[in-house]
């Protein structure tokens, strides 16, 4: 009843992955939202985000980020150039993405699109949203 001399093989094993989070799956979808909303501006725009239901004005959105299970982040800075977070959970998301024109004439158009992955940018080199 031994296994004799025939070499056993080991079975080939799969990467468990954890399933996405709602802020994950959020992230990712903003993500998408942005990058394409970004690619129809012309190079005297630049994105921003519209605070639904609210007159706070805009947001200049320089970042987004997630923290699981449920919190979405977005950075960036006022109208009056202040540095800005909005902190919202999943379930009363609702953001208004809005072409307004670039801050400086010399400058090319922010896009920060590409600089968005699916592990979430937090913003800035410090990853504090500085930046």
């Amino acid at each position: 009843m031994g296994m004799g001399t025939a070499a056993m093989t080991k079975a080939p094993t799969r990467k468990v992955e954890k399933p996405k989070s709602p802020a994950e799956w959020a992230h990712d979808r903003l993500v998408m939202y942005i990058r394409n909303f970004e690619s129809q501006l012309d190079a005297a725009q630049e994105i921003a985000m519209g605070f639904a239901g609210d007159e706070a004005g805009v947001l200049r959105i320089e970042g987004i980020g997630y923290f699981d299970p449920d919190i979405v982040t977005f950075y960036g800075r006022d109208d009056s150039g202040a540095k800005t977070q909005l902190i919202q959970h999943v379930s009363q998301l609702s953001v208004t993405l809005r072409a307004v024109p670039k801050e400086a004439d010399s400058e090319p158009p922010r896009r920060i699109g590409f600089q968005l992955s699916s592990g979430g940018w937090m913003g800035g080199d410090s990853g504090d949203a500085s930046a």
